[in-house]
């Protein structure tokens, strides 16, 4: 008999390769876009998710699974999820052109704090005093790397306005991430991957196009190449993201999405010359060290939900 294949944790050192591969990837996304400029947002996720599209469908097509990779019972969910990701990737883009990219990255570490606040609001999950002091802790990290840019706003200047709004929006998308988050759970009992990604994508690219009225900028020809390469990019960290939780368990891949701060840094002091400041240093710490928690005690309360079900007999 042909063994059977477990591709969730078979490999955990492919599945961290992968992991780091996507958030490299995503780090060079989120720098061409900012090295396109001040750009309208709306313009930004149209590029975003267009391009986005086109690694995907080659890999599915390479996979024999393009003809029902559109195929779902859900089209309703599908729309609401692209709906509110769609605001997010906007809110969150919007960002990218107003604050230094370490900053901007950084911010959006508060996304999982707010899932776990949400899914306690919304969802009526069980959130114990260990991971509500996690939420705490990561919001006062938050509190200390945003405090000088809102602080800026007393101060007049249209540079410190600029970023302050910023910093808002950065907070706004990783709400706003957080409640897709959510919905994202819900599909995945019945939808597959491909097929999440693919409606999302299609359905920002039409929501993109409906900015259009209000005024896009003309593209030069490096914008244009900057934004088309971030779609790209996007489309393939997508990827391999997905292939990484597919060779390793959640709670050992996803720590290394934090890695993208010490890129973010080395890229923002290289190419944009951003300098870290220390509020964004400690701060970022702070916030790093709350996710790593979260994500850490979800595992231990798996592990014991697991063990629960295992010792208790079954009804009927």
């Amino acid at each position: 008999m042909k063994a059977s294949h477990n591709p969730g944790t078979n490999n955990p050192i492919k599945g961290i390769a992968l992991k780091v591969s996507s958030v490299a990837i995503f780090v060079a996304m989120s720098s061409l876009i900012k090295a396109a400029g001040t750009v309208p947002a709306g313009q930004i996720v149209f590029y975003r998710s267009l391009f986005a599209m086109l690694p995907i469908l080659a890999f599915l097509a390479f996979r024999h699974e393009l003809r029902t990779a559109f195929y779902t019972t859900r089209p309703l969910n599908h729309i609401a999820r692209g709906v509110v990701g769609v605001t997010s990737m906007g809110l969150g883009f919007f960002a990218l052109t107003r604050l230094p990219l370490p900053e901007a990255i950084t911010l959006n570490y508060a996304q999982p704090l707010m899932v776990v606040v949400f899914s306690a609001i919304f969802l009526g999950e069980t959130v114990r005093v260990f991971r509500w002091s996690a939420v705490i802790v990561g919001l006062i990290g938050v509190f200390i790397i945003s405090w000088p840019k809102l602080t800026l706003l007393s101060g007049g200047a249209a540079m410190g306005n600029e970023q302050a709004v910023g910093v808002i929006a950065a907070l706004a998308a990783a709400a706003v991430s957080a409640v897709a988050a959510i919905l994202v759970r819900s599909l995945v009992h019945t939808e597959r991957t491909g097929t999440i990604v693919l409606w999302f994508s299609l359905t920002a690219t039409i929501m993109a196009l409906v900015t259009y009225p209000f005024g896009w900028e003309k593209l030069t020809v490096a914008q244009t190449i900057c934004l088309t390469g971030a779609g790209l990019c996007g489309g393939l960290g997508q990827l391999l993201m997905t292939e990484a939780y597919r060779h390793a368990q959640l709670s050992t891949v996803a720590p290394f999405e934090y890695t993208s701060m010490i890129l973010a840094i080395v890229v923002g002091y290289f190419v944009f010359a951003d300098i870290p400041t220390i509020h964004m240093l400690v701060g970022g710490v702070i916030v790093v060290g709350a996710g790593i928690f979260i994500i850490w005690r979800e595992q231990r309360l798996g592990l014991e939900r697991g063990a629960a079900r295992k010792v208790t007999p079954p009804q009927g």
